[in-house]
């Protein structure tokens, strides 16, 4: 294909994708009543006296246009989300003609990982969305109220959504560095400690509520994942050592027995 047709293409696959986050965010708007519920129930667990407004849960807007605002932020949060299998597979389609087979076959498995561990990372987010948001609120004793509103919140809960997601991509990337080379597993074993201690100082920094609860809730997952990577990684590392008996364990860089010494010219 030449230039000309690669940005065609660029160009029907984009307006393909923006067709269909305008169905999705359309579709979110006209149903954005339950998607409020679903967003807001976190927050309207925590006991009544933090948020109680004539004894039901409020989250207030302030301005005239805020309350449309909001909305369609909301609306266009979802349908992102929603129209991802579209815009995917249309990244799919468009990066797919310029790899091998054997290519193919590993990045499509690396898509359908991923999409499964950021749905993973939300859903955690979502489950301990609350104990966060009781810790933070929390602070408010005696004779003060907190009085939240719809756009900080969402702005909050969106944020929670993605460092959770995104962090637990983190096994998706080590088993990727391995199977290119640039990772062993017996270095991966050798970094364990340091890198379970910097996955807890990476939870506690990127939490947006910095608190015990949220920053252990996402550390420890994150930890098993890693885990799991390195056992991924040594089972690939020992299934190419097989493959090799005779140099397998040699490094890229080691000279092998026959090459000890220069040749004499």
């Amino acid at each position: 294909m030449t230039l000309g047709e690669h940005l065609r293409e660029l160009r029907y696959r984009v307006v393909v994708s923006l067709v269909a986050v305008v169905v999705t965010t359309t579709v979110a708007y006209i149903f954005h009543g339950h998607i409020l519920n679903f967003v807001s129930r976190p927050y309207c667990s925590l006991p009544r006296h933090y948020f109680a407004i004539q004894g039901q849960c409020k989250l207030v807007t302030f301005g005239v246009l805020e309350p449309f605002t909001v909305t369609l932020k909301l609306a266009l949060y979802v349908g992102v989300l929603a129209a991802s299998p579209v815009w995917l597979f249309q990244l799919w389609r468009f990066i797919t003609p310029g790899l091998y087979a054997h290519e193919r076959r590993y990045a499509s498995s690396f898509v359908a990982v991923s999409v499964l561990l950021f749905a993973m990372g939300a859903a955690f987010a979502y489950l301990t969305l609350e104990k966060g948001l009781h810790f933070l609120l929390g602070f408010a004793g005696g004779d003060i109220g907190s009085l939240v509103t719809f756009n900080n919140y969402l702005s909050f809960f969106t944020a929670m959504v993605l460092v959770f997601a995104i962090s637990f991509e983190l096994p998706l990337l080590v088993v990727m560095l391995n199977l290119v080379g640039v990772l062993p597993a017996a270095r991966l074993r050798r970094w364990t400690r340091g890198v379970v201690f910097g996955i807890f100082v990476f939870a506690a920094v990127a939490t947006p509520s910095q608190d015990p609860f949220t920053m252990t809730a996402l550390a420890v997952p994150m930890a098993l994942l890693y885990g799991v990577a390195v056992l991924i990684a040594s089972l690939h590392d020992r299934r190419v050592a097989r493959r090799a008996p005779l140099y397998g364990d040699l490094a890229d860089d080691e000279l092998s027995s026959i090459d000890d010494e220069p040749a004499v010219p």
